[in-house]
Parts: C-alpha cells; sequence; structure tokens
C-alpha cells in the first residue's frame, strides 16, 4: 500500500472516532467502578418518593355582624326614616303650645311632674310644686346639683330629642296638638345641668352627646325611641352616631312608655290639687309667664290685669320680670 493511501485510512479511522460513528461509540462505557449508568439508574428506581402530606382547608370565615336583637334600642336605628334636614324657618317654641301644660290632667304642670320624677330628698311646698332637691346625679356630667325654686338657675328640664331638632324632621307639619305631646311628654324630658343643657341647644346625637359617658347609651336609647314613637327622622350622620353608641351596648333595651313616662308617686295621704278654674268671662288669666309674654303683657306688675302672686316668685309686686 502506498504511503498516501495509508495516511488517507488513518484520517478516516481518526475521523470516524472522534465522531462517535465508530463501534466504541456504540457500546456501554465501563469502568473500573462497573457500569455508573446502570448503577444511577438502580439507585434512582429504588429512592422513595416523599409524600407530602394534604392540608385540609378551612371553609373562609367572615366578619359579618350579628343583627341586632329585636326589642333593643339597636334594633330600632333600623326603622328610623332617613332624610335629610328641613329648614329651621318658623320655628318658634310657641309652636310646640303652652310650656309645661298639664297633658297628663294630674293637676300637676309638667316641669313639676318631672322634678318630682327625678329628683331626690325633695321638699315640696304641696303635692306638685317642688322646693328643692338634689339632682344625684345629673345624668349630663355624673355630678350632684342642688335644686332651690327661685335660687339659682342651675336646674334645667331637657327635651332629648330637641324641638328645634324636632321641628327641622318632620313636626314642621304636625297638627298642634301632636307637637304639644311632644313638647310635654315625659319620655322626652329629663332634669339636668342647666349649663350642659344650654350648651346641647338643638344638637342631635350627631352633633352632641353628654360628657358623661356612662350615660351615653341610654341617652342615645332615649333619642331613638322618641324618634321612633313620633316618626321624627334622622339624617344619615346622625344614625350612624346613634348605631356607633349603641353597638358598644347592644343589648341596651329600647325605653318603653310605661318605665320611660311613669312620674313618681304622689306624697301618701296627698291628692293631686284640682286644677285651676276657668276665668270668669272678661277676666285675663294667664296660665303662667310664657303665656304672659306671648301676650306682651310682662313684666306684669300687682294690680295689672291678669297679675296673679304664682307669677311673681320673689313676691316684690313684679311679675315675670
Amino acid at each position: 500500500m502506498s504511503r498516501a493511501i495509508r495516511s488517507l485510512t488513518v484520517m478516516f479511522a481518526a475521523i470516524t472516532l472522534l465522531s462517535g460513528c465508530g463501534p466504541a461509540a456504540n457500546g456501554p462505557v465501563t469502568s473500573a467502578g462497573g457500569d455508573q449508568s446502570s448503577l444511577s439508574s438502580a439507585d434512582t428506581a429504588q429512592t422513595p418518593t416523599p409524600v407530602v402530606p394534604a392540608v385540609p382547608t378551612k371553609a373562609p370565615t367572615t366578619n359579618k355582624p350579628k343583627p341586632p336583637v329585636a326589642g333593643t334600642a339597636l334594633a330600632a336605628v333600623a326603622k328610623l326614616t332617613v332624610k335629610g334636614r328641613a329648614p329651621k324657618t318658623g320655628y318658634t317654641r310657641a309652636q310646640f303650645g303652652q310650656a309645661w301644660f298639664d297633658t297628663d290632667k294630674n293637676g300637676c304642670d309638667t316641669r313639676n311632674d318631672i322634678l318630682r320624677r327625678d329628683l331626690k330628698s325633695k321638699q315640696m311646698q304641696n303635692a306638685c310644686k317642688v322646693l328643692a332637691g338634689t339632682l344625684a346625679p345629673d345624668p349630663y356630667t355624673g355630678t350632684s346639683i342642688r335644686f332651690v325654686y327661685g335660687g339659682a338657675s342651675e336646674v334645667d328640664i331637657d327635651h332629648v330629642v330637641a324641638l328645634s331638632d324636632a321641628w327641622q324632621k318632620g313636626a314642621a307639619t304636625w297638627q298642634a296638638g301632636k307637637r304639644l305631646a311632644l313638647a310635654n311628654d315625659p319620655l322626652n324630658l329629663l332634669a339636668v345641668d342647666a349649663a350642659m343643657n344650654r350648651s346641647k341647644g338643638d344638637g342631635d346625637a350627631a352633633t352632641w352627646l353628654p360628657p358623661n359617658k356612662a350615660f351615653r347609651c341610654t341617652y342615645v336609647a332615649r333619642q331613638v325611641a322618641v324618634k321612633g314613637k313620633y316618626a321624627i327622622w334622622v339624617t344619615s350622620a346622625e344614625r350612624d352616631a346613634m348605631t356607633r353608641v349603641l353597638t358598644s351596648c347592644p343589648s341596651m333595651l329600647l325605653p318603653g312608655p310605661g318605665s320611660a313616662s311613669t312620674l313618681a308617686a304622689l306624697p301618701a295621704g296627698q291628692p293631686a290639687p284640682a286644677p285651676a278654674p276657668a276665668p270668669a268671662a272678661g277676666v285675663i288669666y294667664y296660665a303662667n309667664c310664657d303665656a304672659v309674654r306671648a301676650a306682651g303683657a310682662a313684666p306684669i306688675h300687682r294690680g295689672d290685669p291678669g297679675y296673679a302672686s304664682r307669677l311673681d316668685r320673689d313676691g316684690d309686686g313684679i311679675g315675670c320680670e
């Protein structure tokens, strides 16, 4: 064989070997350690696959609050009509009739009815009129306040639902008798600290709450009861404020007529005084100083038509000063 042919044969063999086309490429690769491919496959087949325990799935939870219990003040809030506040146009206290009118016909004016109900350690002039007593405690401040008739004005009778607030939320269209009833309903009246009453003004639950936080649930529950009884609507802000307060006391019951409007019993053995007789024809009669002022006759002097000693609290001869 010539040298050229032998060189070509060697080159072809080398190329065949490098390209993997030779017999060695098709055979198993062995070493001193044995068949590595076979061992690796065996080892893989014998290694168990780890079992991951199934995690039980939980039902989705919700934070939806429980509905309020029927009969509670919180449940009653949802029944109130929600509307915007109407204008105050036309409102005067006189739109709600004679102040402290004896609507229950027990012979006592409403103011003395409430003083008799709410004060302790009372001193009475008669079966109706309270001369002195202690507000212990005042519901709006939690403090004790001494009341003395004719003394410093430290105790007021507050309309829990202010009359002006009621006027702007439905009462402007009522008959006069219904407004008179609201103004004298014991459910809507409380003896309270005079300064607190005046700071409240005609505020609703969204704009004013008693500084005494322990009384707020009772106060708001009473507002809800009054507004429900007389179909007085609330604003959305007022409803939200009522709900917020009553959510902290969800078991607070809605005050009912039986418990909220029951007045203190008259002293034993003292019947209620008979109502004042109707004035004779042509005689001027004023039921109270509000009536005197409404007639433009205040101050009224001894000897003036309609003057009466009950209008002259300090006995100086000048009434309704």
